[in-house]
C-alpha cells in the first residue's frame, strides 16, 4: 500500500514539474507522456488483473491469457473491459492535456530532466511494475537448484482392493466459505458432509496454482503450472507436461478407465490436452453434452448449469459401479465461478443476504453446494458405496467476486476432504500442507506410493509446506525447473506438416497450427495462436532484426508481408528466416510433408526490408487486401475494390455465415459505383428454414429473389445499377438461432445465408 502512494506521489509530481516549470519541448513531451503513459497502463494492467485473481498480476493471468480462451463465458467482463480500454484513452488524452497546460515555448532542460527521473521512480515503484519483474526474474534459473532433491515420480501400481475414485473439483468453494461463524447457514448440506469425513483443514494455495487447471495440474502431478513465459498456450501442445507421471497415469496403469465431466468446453485453458495427456480417455464437457441434456437451452455463460452436469455424473457411477471394473469419475462445477455465480433452477437456496444486503456469491455457494451434497449422498445410498472414495476440493481459492472482501477478513484455505466407503469415521486433519500434496494423499488413500513429484500425502508423510516456512519462495525458485517438464526442444532442422491432423513437427515435439518458433543458441520459443491472444504476425512483428523465426500459416497470411501472388491462397506456408531479409517460404502440399530448415550463415542487415515487413506484419487481417474480381469469404481480406462487408459473422474454411444478431441484412459495399450493367455471381447455401426460400438480393432500385439449398451453389445474375449504386445487399428470410460453428461459450447466432464467393463482372 505504501509503495502505491509512492508511486501515485512520484506521478503527480512529474506531471506538476514539467507542466509548471519545464515549460514546451516536443521531444522531452513526448519522452514524459509516454514514461507516464507506462506508469497508466501498468496500473491498468493491475487493475483489470486484480478484478479475476484477487492478487494482481500473476501466473494465473499470464498463463490464460496465452492459452485457448476458447469456451470462456466472457459476456460478463465485457462491459468493464469496453469501460477500462474508454477510461485509457481519456486518461491519455487528459495526460497530453495537462502536459502542454503551459503556454510558453522556453523550457528548462533541469526541469525536464527532473520529471524525467520522477516518471521513471513512479513507474519503478509500482506494484505493477514490481510483480512483472518478479514473474520475469521468477523464469530465470539461479544457479544450483534443490528441485530434484525434492521431486519424486510415483510408481505405477496399486496395492489393495482398487476403491472407486469420485473426485469432485468445486469451482472457487474453498473451506473459509464453511466457516458458520462467518458465514451462517451459508453451505448446511455439503457441510454436514464434510464434518463426517476426513477434513484437510490446513491446505494452503501456492504460485502457479490459483486457477482452474493449474489447480487441476497441481491436485493430480503434484506439480505447479508455469507455462513458458513468452506467449504459450498449452492448448495448441500436442502433450501437456509429457514427461510427469500424475495421478491418472496411475489409475490408467492399474486398469482404470478414467472419465471426466464439466459443464464448460473442454478446450478452455487446455483441460482436455492435459487430462487426454495423463490417462483420461473419456472425457465429457459442452460440446460432448449436448446430445444428452435434457434441455438444450439451459445453460450458462460458460455451458451447462452443475445441476444437469451433476446428474448425469450419477447416471454415469451407477453404470460403471454395475460393470464391477475400477474407475475413477473427475467433474469439475461452474456455478460458484466468478464474479457473481449462477443461480440454477433446481436448488432450494437462491438467495443468500450477508452485511445487510443480497450477495450473488454467496447465494451461487448455497446454491451449488446443494448439488454436490445432492450427488454425495445419492452415491452414499447406492451398494457400490462400500468400494469408493468420495473426494471434494476447490479447485483454487475464490478469485475476486462479490464475496471477496469478505473472504479475506479470515484465514483463507483450500477445501479439500474425503468419504471411504469402507471406513466411515471421521476426523479432522490439520497439519500444513498445500493443493500440491491432494493427489499424493488420494494416491495412499487407494493403496499407492505417498509422493507424486513435488506433492506429499497428508496421511503418512509430510508436506513441504511444513518441511519450508518459506515455501511459497522455493515454489517460484523452481519454476526454471518446472518450465523444463515441458521438454520444448531447443533444436530445428527436419520437419513434418501434417494437413489432416493439422501438425507441424520436430525434434520429437508435435505442435498444433499456426505456430511461431522463435529460434535461438540452444533455445527454441514456441509461440502458438490461440483465441483473444496476441496475432502469431504481430508477436513476430516484436522480433529483432536478426532473430530467427520459423513461421507455419495460411499462405494468405504469410503472403501479405512477402509475396502478394500468396495473397488468395488459403493453403498452409512454411517461412524461416530474419525480419531484415526476405525469408524462404514454401508451401505445403495437402496430408504429409517433409521438409528442412535452414539459415544463411551471415545475413546482411537491410533496415529498409525490416521496416517493411514490421509495418506489413502489424496490419490486421480483417484490413489485408487481394487483387481480384472475386471475394473469397474464406479469406480474412477483401479485394481493392470493396470498402467492407457487414451483417456477416467471422471466417470459416468454407466462407462465412450472415449473423441477424448483428445486422437483419449482409451488406457488400464498394468504393466506387458499381457498373450499370454488371453480371453477379454468388456461391452460396442457406441454413435451416432460409434453404429454398426466397433470399433477396437488391442492388439500388434493382432487386431480384432467389433461392440456396443446405450445400453450396451458384448463381448468376444480370443487374442493372443505373442509378450507380456502390452496395449489394443480400437479406435471408428467416435467421435461425443455432450454435452450429459458435465458439464455445458465446451466444448462438442467428444464421440465414452461407457466402462463399461473391464477383462483379462489368457488362460491355
Amino acid at each position: 500500500m505504501v509503495s502505491e502512494w509512492v508511486s501515485l506521489l512520484f506521478f503527480i509530481a512529474s506531471v506538476s514539474l514539467y507542466t509548471w516549470k519545464a515549460g514546451r519541448h516536443k521531444l522531452w513531451f513526448f519522452a514524459v507522456l509516454a514514461l507516464l503513459g507506462i506508469y497508466i497502463i501498468l496500473n491498468a494492467s493491475l487493475f483489470a488483473s486484480n478484478y479475476f485473481t484477487g492478487e494482481g498480476i500473476n501466473d494465473a493471468v499470464i498463463y490464460t491469457i496465452t492459452s485457448s480462451l476458447s469456451g470462456a463465458g466472457l459476456q460478463k467482463y465485457i462491459l468493464p473491459a469496453a469501460g477500462l480500454l474508454i477510461s485509457l484513452f481519456l486518461l491519455f488524452l487528459l495526460l497530453s492535456w495537462v502536459l502542454r497546460l503551459r503556454k510558453s515555448h522556453d523550457y528548462s532542460q533541469l526541469y525536464s530532466v527532473l520529471a524525467l527521473v520522477l516518471a521513471a521512480a513512479s513507474i519503478k515503484t509500482t506494484p505493477a511494475y514490481q510483480q512483472v519483474t518478479a514473474l520475469i526474474k521468477s523464469q530465470v534459473s539461479k544457479g544450483d537448484s534443490d528441485f530434484d532433491t525434492h521431486y519424486r515420480v510415483p510408481g505405477t501400481t496399486l496395492r489393495g482392493d482398487r476403491p472407486n475414485l469420485v473426485y469432485i473439483y468445486a469451482e472457487s468453494l474453498e473451506r473459509t466459505y464453511f466457516d458458520d461463524k462467518a458465514f451462517p447457514a451459508l453451505a448446511p448440506e455439503l457441510n454436514n458432509i464434510k464434518n463426517s469425513a476426513v477434513d484437510f483443514s490446513n491446505t494452503e494455495q501456492l504460485p502457479g496454482t490459483e486457477y482452474t487447471i493449474a489447480g487441476m495440474v497441481a491436485s493430480q502431478c503434484g506439480i505447479p503450472l508455469f507455462a513458458p513465459f513468452d506467449g504459450n498456450a498449452s492448448s495448441s501442445l500436442s502433450a501437456f507436461y509429457p514427461q510427469n507421471v500424475c495421478l491418472g497415469d496411475i489409475l490408467k496403469s492399474a486398469g482404470y478407465q478414467n472419465y471426466f465431466y464439466q459443464g464448460a468446453s473442454l478446450s478452455f485453458a487446455g483441460k482436455d490436452l492435459f487430462l487426454s495427456s495423463h490417462g483420461f480417455d473419456h472425457l465429457y464437457g459442452f460440446n460432448e453434452l449436448k446430445s444428452v441434456v435434457k434441455d438444450p437451452k439451459y445453460r450458462n455463460d460458460w455451458g451447462w448449469y452443475d445441476d444437469t452436469v451433476l446428474e448425469l455424473v450419477f447416471d454415469k457411477y451407477v453404470e460403471l459401479a454395475q460393470k464391477n471394473q475400477p474407475f475413477s469419475l473427475f467433474a469439475l462445477t461452474v456455478d460458484t465461478h466468478h464474479p457473481d455465480g449462477f443461480i440454477s433452477r433446481s436448488c432450494q437456496r437462491k438467495s443468500y443476504h450477508f452485511d445487510g444486503k443480497e450477495n450473488k456469491s454467496f447465494a451461487a455457494v448455497a446454491c451449488g453446494q446443494e448439488h454436490i451434497a445432492k450427488l454425495i449422498e445419492k452415491i452414499r445410498a447406492t451398494p457400490y458405496f462400500k468400494n469408493t472414495i468420495i473426494v471434494v476440493s476447490s479447485d483454487h481459492l475464490a478469485m475476486n467476486n462479490t464475496a471477496f472482501k469478505y473472504l479475506n477478513q479470515h484465514d483463507r484455505r483450500d477445501l479439500f476432504f474425503m468419504l471411504r466407503g469402507d471406513d466411515v469415521s471421521s476426523r479432522v486433519i490439520s497439519v500444513k500442507r498445500n493443493t500440491l500434496d491432494n493427489g499424493a494423499t488420494v494416491l495412499d488413500a487407494m493403496g499407492g506410493d505417498n509422493f507424486i513429484g513435488l506433492g506429499r500425502s497428508s496421511l503418512s508423510s509430510t508436506s513441504l509446506s511444513a518441511t519450508y516456512l518459506n515455501i511459497k519462495e522455493k515454489i517460484n525458485q523452481w519454476k526454471p525447473d518446472v518450465i523444463g517438464l515441458w521438454n520444448f526442444p531447443k533444436t530445428i532442422a527436419d520437419y513434418k506438416v501434417d494437413t489432416e491432423k493439422n501438425t507441424f513437427s520436430f525434434s520429437g515435439s508435435h505442435f498444433k497450427l499456426p505456430l511461431l518458433l522463435s529460434v535461438m543458441p540452444g533455445k527454441i520459443e514456441p509461440k502458438l495462436d490461440t483465441w483473444l491472444a496476441t496475432p502469431l504476425k504481430r508477436q513476430l512483428a516484436k522480433f529483432a532484426p536478426d532473430d530467427k523465426f520459423v513461421w507455419i500459416d495460411r499462405c494468405y497470411k504469410i503472403g501479405s508481408v512477402w509475396d502478394e501472388k500468396l495473397a488468395m491462397n488459403s493453403g498452409l506456408c512454411v517461412a524461416n528466416g530474419t525480419l531484415n531479409a526476405v525469408p524462404t517460404i514454401s508451401e505445403i502440399q495437402p496430408g504429409s510433408t517433409l521438409g528442412r530448415i535452414t539459415f544463411p550463415k551471415k545475413n546482411t542487415r537491410r533496415d529498409e526490408q525490416y521496416q517493411r515487413s514490421v509495418t506489413r506484419l502489424n496490419i490486421d487481417d480483417i484490413n489485408l487486401k487481394y487483387h481480384s474480381d472475386t471475394i473469397l469469404f474464406n479469406l480474412p481480406g477483401l479485394p481493392q475494390q470493396v470498402q467492407k462487408v457487414s451483417g456477416l459473422s467471422y471466417v470459416e474454411s468454407w466462407g462465412r455465415w450472415s449473423d441477424a444478431n448483428l445486422l437483419p441484412q449482409v451488406s457488400v459495399q464498394y468504393l466506387e459505383p458499381l457498373p450499370a450493367a454488371f453480371t453477379l455471381t454468388l456461391t452460396a447455401r442457406a441454413f435451416g428454414d432460409n434453404a429454398l426460400r426466397p433470399i433477396t438480393i437488391k442492388v439500388g432500385g434493382w432487386q431480384q429473389e432467389v433461392t440456396f439449398g443446405e450445400h453450396d451453389s451458384t448463381l448468376t445474375l444480370q443487374v442493372n445499377n443505373p442509378t450507380g449504386a456502390r452496395s449489394i445487399v443480400i437479406t435471408p428470410p428467416a435467421p435461425v438461432e443455432s450454435s452450429v460453428g459458435v465458439i464455445d461459450g458465446f451466444a448462438a447466432r442467428k444464421l440465414g445465408v452461407g457466402l462463399v464467393s461473391l464477383r462483379v463482372t462489368p457488362q460491355p
